[in-house]
């Protein structure tokens, strides 16, 4: 498989169409005009996975905290993984954290760290392809080669 860094503009179309897909999905948009503070919480993720697995994820932790929102994006990644995605395709429940406060962060750290949420929406959107009983909206998966590359993005 053939990873090749990519700008920051091939991402565009990738973060465009997991929003998309999500909100199709859920049926509910995000709150804000940032990717990751509409996510941070893990409810939408959460939402989302029951929505192609109904049941999944049977409680969510609804307080506003930082706590409880790693509570539900620990959820929402054991269910993907209760899918079938490999551990390597999920993104670290850190990868949400809002770093922008942190003098020491760099913003291509920022950054990896979204391209990490992305790629487990991709697999997750591959998933729901395959699976016989989603009947709901499709992940368009070519709006991810600019994020995985071509070679990647083919393999199954």
């Amino acid at each position: 498989m053939e990873w090749r860094p990519q700008s920051a503009v091939g991402y565009e179309a990738a973060y465009s169409e997991a929003q998309r897909w999500i909100e199709a999905v859920t049926k509910k948009k995000f709150g804000s005009s940032n990717f990751r503070s509409s996510l941070e919480n893990g409810l939408l993720l959460c939402d989302l996975i029951n929505k192609i697995r109904p049941g999944v994820v049977k409680k969510l932790n609804r307080l506003a905290t930082p706590i409880a929102g790693l509570d539900n994006i620990n959820l929402f990644l054991k269910a993907c993984a209760k899918l079938g995605l490999k551990e390597a395709q999920l993104f670290h429940p850190g990868d949400l954290q809002d770093l922008s406060t942190r003098v020491t962060v760099k913003p291509q750290e920022s950054s990896r760290r979204l391209k990490n949420v992305l790629i487990t929406i991709f697999w997750l959107g591959r998933k729901a392809h395959a699976d016989p009983f989603y009947n709901g909206p499709y992940l368009k998966l070519k709006s991810f080669e600019g994020l995985l590359g071509t070679a990647l993005y083919k393999t199954s």
